[in-house]
């Protein structure tokens, strides 16, 4: 049997995906410095949608898949990018930037719990059920920390709620993008699928948000390229990941947990008031308690 790559291994896929991720909470937090939340993430997915199709092949082919499937790839789009999204941005502009990333990287959890109804092989056992207690007490904790000012409680709490719901839109795109069976390449299907996500998001943001065209600082302009190409390139791996033969859903999701501690990192290094914090450590903690007791004995030599 010949070797593949290492390049072209699923863990490396996986894990380059998630390294890219977790760049986006301090570039999102940059970005909304001069924007808005909805109009800054259309123009991202738009222009992320666009960056892809270069690189995609027989695209005739999957235009006519795309015609008879039309309907699927729509509903992908709309958990995948339209509502993750919405609430993701919602959610980042109302929380610390760690603690968007730590809330974020209980997605996992949020994927176990609904492959159990949703998939035939991916059910909930003991050991799935006790991960899932460990990392809801993490998000508990972050909701309650005592050190969020009195003034700012409400807002933090309904962007860690708005996270969360994101997390559970997100987890049921994974599935639908792992039972994927319409034929369609999952390059041109992750184009296909984020530009029409942020174009419907950035038509949202001109009703709810208004629209105003202003010359912006050089800091908009990096952040809003890279969160672009760094979405093109972190999604195309992880749908040619979820596509292949083999993959559990549930399994593969556990590297992102590579998110939210290089997200909170990296929020630490370049937000300026952001610092290490009793309960976003403690939280972190508990999450990664709850990922590697579900994940603790991965099938295959350690390969999802």
């Amino acid at each position: 049997m010949e070797r593949v790559p290492f390049y072209r291994q699923n863990i490396f896929l996986a894990v380059t995906a998630c390294f890219l991720w977790a760049t986006a909470f301090a570039g999102i937090k940059i970005g909304l410095q001069y924007t808005t939340p909805l109009q800054f993430a259309g123009m991202r997915f738009m222009i992320s949608g666009l960056v892809i199709l270069p690189f995609c092949k027989n695209i005739r082919k999957d235009l006519h898949l795309l015609k008879q499937n039309s309907g699927r790839v729509l509903q992908i789009s709309l958990f995948q990018t339209v509502l993750l999204y919405i609430f993701f941005y919602e959610g980042v502009a109302r929380t610390p930037a760690a603690t968007s990333a730590i809330v974020v990287g209980a997605g996992p959890l949020f994927v176990a719990l609904l492959a159990h109804f949703f998939t035939t092989s991916d059910r909930l056992t003991l050991r799935k059920i006790i991960s899932l207690v460990f990392g809801f007490s993490g998000i508990i904790l972050l909701a309650i920390a005592k050190d969020i000012s009195a003034d700012n409680r409400t807002m933090v709490l309904t962007g860690i709620l708005m996270l969360v719901i994101g997390n559970i839109c997100g987890s049921f795109g994974n599935i639908l993008v792992s039972k994927n069976k319409t034929g369609i390449s999952p390059v041109f299907l992750n184009a296909i699928q984020i530009f029409t996500g942020g174009l419907v998001i950035f038509i949202l943001s001109l009703f709810i948000e208004g629209f105003e065209f202003s010359v912006k600082p050089p800091a908009y302009y990096i952040s809003l390229s890279w969160l672009s190409i760094m979405s093109a390139t972190a999604f195309s791996f992880w749908f040619i990941v979820l596509n292949r033969p083999g993959v559990k859903v549930s399994e593969i999701n556990v590297w992102k947990f590579i998110v939210p501690v290089f997200g909170a990192i990296l929020s630490w290094m370049l937000i300026e008031g952001e610092k290490p914090q009793w309960h976003t450590i403690t939280g972190m903690l508990l999450i990664a308690i709850s990922i590697l007791v579900i994940f603790g004995r991965i099938k295959n030599g350690g390969r999802p």
